[in-house]
Parts: C-alpha cells; sequence; structure tokens
C-alpha cells in the first residue's frame, strides 16, 4: 500500500465523506476520490460502501484502515526521529497552551528567545484542549496536567494557586458570599464541563449548587473580561486575579482561600533533543523560573 494514498484512505476512513477528507488534507474532492479508486483497484477489493449517510468502510476496508493506521505511526516516528537529531537553531516549533498562560508566561518567554535565536519561528496555538504530541499537534505543550504516555516527557514548571474573584462594583452592588451556602445569592462565572467537570461545579472548592450561573466561558482571558465586567464571581489564577485588583478593579473574595494547581511543560521524547525544540522549551523553563 502506497503511503500517499493510505493517508487519503485513512482520511476518508475517519471524515466519512470524500468532501471531509478533502478539507482535512487541503487537497480538492476530486484528488481524493481518484486516489481511493487507485487504492481499491491495486489492492483488488471495495474499501467503503457508499451510503447517503456517507462512506462506511467493508470488512477489507477495516482491515485497510489497520494496515494504514500502523504506516501512519511509523511515518510519525520517523519525522519525529529526524527532527529529534537535527541541531538548527532555525524552523518551525509549534507550542499549544491556554490564552492566559500564553499571556503571562509565553509571550514574554518568546520575546526574549527571539532576541536570541531570530531565525526559529513559533506557531503558538491557544486552546483549554488538551493537544496530541504524538501526531504532532505540537512539539511542546505547557499543560496543568501531567501526562502518563510513556513517549511523553514531563518537566514540573511551577506550582501556582487560584482564587475567587469579582468586580469592585459587583461586590459593593450584592456584598460578599458566605462561605458554606453553595454561593446562595451570587451570580457565577464558570466553565463549561467540556472544558473543567470539576469547575462547571464548584469554584476554588466552593459548591455553586445555590448560585445561578450568568454565564459559560472556553477560556481564561474571557473569564477575566467578564468578572471585570460585573457577570459575577469566578475562579482566576492569582497571579493574574491580584495583578487584576489594581488594573482591572478586581477584589479577591475569601483572600484565605485559594486552591493549588501545578504546571507543566510536555514534549515528545524524540524531540527532545532537537535544538529549536530544546531552545524554546529552556526558554519556557527560565520564564516560570523567574516568576
Amino acid at each position: 500500500m502506497d503511503w500517499d494514498n493510505a493517508r487519503i484512505f485513512l482520511a476518508i476512513h475517519r471524515a466519512g465523506t470524500l468532501r471531509g477528507a478533502a478539507e482535512k488534507l487541503e487537497i480538492d474532492q476530486a484528488t481524493v476520490g481518484r486516489r481511493l479508486a487507485a487504492l481499491e483497484q491495486s489492492l483488488a477489493a471495495r474499501l467503503f460502501l457508499r451510503t447517503p449517510s456517507g462512506y462506511v468502510p467493508t470488512p477489507a476496508g477495516e482491515l485497510a484502515a489497520a494496515a494504514a493506521t500502523q504506516m501512519e505511526q511509523g511515518a510519525e516516528q520517523l519525522q519525529r526521529q529526524m527532527q529529534g537529531i537535527d541541531e538548527r537553531l532555525c524552523g518551525v516549533v509549534r507550542l499549544a497552551a491556554t490564552d492566559l498562560t500564553a499571556r503571562h508566561f509565553l509571550l514574554p518567554a518568546l520575546q526574549r528567545l527571539r532576541e536570541q535565536h531570530p531565525e526559529i519561528r513559533v506557531i503558538l496555538s491557544t486552546s483549554t484542549q488538551i493537544t496530541n504530541l504524538t501526531k504532532r499537534e505540537a512539539d511542546i505543550a505547557v499543560r496543568t496536567v501531567r501526562p502518563d504516555a510513556p513517549d511523553l516527557i514531563a518537566r514540573h514548571l511551577k506550582r501556582l494557586h487560584t482564587a475567587i474573584y469579582a468586580s469592585k462594583s459587583y461586590v459593593k452592588k450584592r456584598g460578599l458570599p458566605e462561605p458554606g451556602t453553595g454561593l446562595k445569592g451570587h451570580d457565577v462565572v464558570i466553565y463549561p464541563r467540556s472544558v473543567s467537570a470539576q469547575k462547571a461545579e464548584q469554584v476554588c472548592g466552593e459548591s455553586i449548587a445555590n448560585a445561578r450561573i450568568a454565564m459559560e466561558v472556553s477560556t481564561g482571558l474571557v473569564m477575566f473580561d467578564a468578572l471585570q465586567a460585573g457577570f459575577g464571581l469566578g475562579e482566576l489564577p492569582t497571579h493574574v486575579g491580584d495583578a487584576g485588583e489594581k488594573a482591572a478593579g478586581l477584589v479577591r473574595v475569601w483572600p484565605q482561600r485559594e486552591t493549588p494547581y501545578d504546571m507543566w511543560l510536555v514534549l515528545h521524547s524524540d524531540l527532545n533533543r532537537t535544538a529549536r525544540v530544546r531552545a524554546v522549551a529552556d526558554a519556557i523553563i527560565a520564564a516560570y523560573e523567574a516568576a
């Protein structure tokens, strides 16, 4: 099985349509159809049933999918290993983190990195979703969860804390909540369950059972803006919220209460010795050590 055809086959298998596969691979739909036909002819087997709802793999298609997946894993491993022996301080490094992490730690680190190594180009993706480093969705990730995959290297960066904040205008209007009441009589801004199941039910260890949910947000920056705008109470990292007390008119609710969390730098073991990846990782580590 030719790898070029195999990757097109896998895209169809995963998307269920020629159009979905074409969009994923960024090629035209006609090319996808031709390559699938060529693959089926070379294997002398029909790999999909064409149904009104999409392309459904035949038994032969399922066998082909298993073989093609092994080819994909081998190609990805070879690419990582080739990158792992690259000693040039130039090229692209893909970095994944949340938007608050990027603003407060990564951008200053990357600015200093650029002064030292201007030929390294960083592609920074901000999301609350965990990227798959094994599939090379990113080269480096900064996470709050330590991975358990054996092919990933995790470096502890720093222990941070979160606390509850609200705007001064909100506190003036609604007062401070009483601990242990489930935030009765108050509005809250929370993360949806898809982002954090725990934070969809509580803020900084306090149940929100008796609160009214004013808004659900999917990123830390929007959380900060919503609290500043007076939508209600919400949870922020203390290094963000405490700075916001001076700059953005936030108030820290229950100053004695905070919840710890850890930050981890994660990269694939095959890329650990790639010079440009190592340079970006070292810049991030230095930023957290200086904070």
